[in-house]
């Protein structure tokens, strides 16, 4: 499922029009952004929890020639599943 197809469902679901969907959804994407940009977390009871998790530095491989290569420190968006999503699947 892509980002239309799910604003679509959830259209449906909510039984509002797309456009409102879409604004919502929006509105909910940047708000999780923002929160975790802040170096907060995003915590949804029985669905899951965003957060920002620290990459250490590491060495890797550059894939086309083999050569060895130092990948650099970052931070990455993560999402836990909560117990209830995990049980649903």
């Amino acid at each position: 499922m892509n980002k239309t197809e799910l604003i679509e469902r959830i259209a449906q679901e909510a039984g509002v029009p797309e456009g409102e969907a879409q604004r919502h959804f929006g509105a909910f994407e940047r708000v999780v952004t923002e929160a975790l940009k802040g170096g907060d977390e995003v915590q949804i009871t029985g669905f899951g929890k965003f957060s920002v998790k620290e990459r250490k530095a590491r060495e890797g491989r550059n894939p086309q020639t083999g050569e060895k290569m130092k990948i650099k420190a970052s931070k990455v968006p993560s999402f836990s599943a909560g117990n209830a999503l995990k049980q649903a699947v």
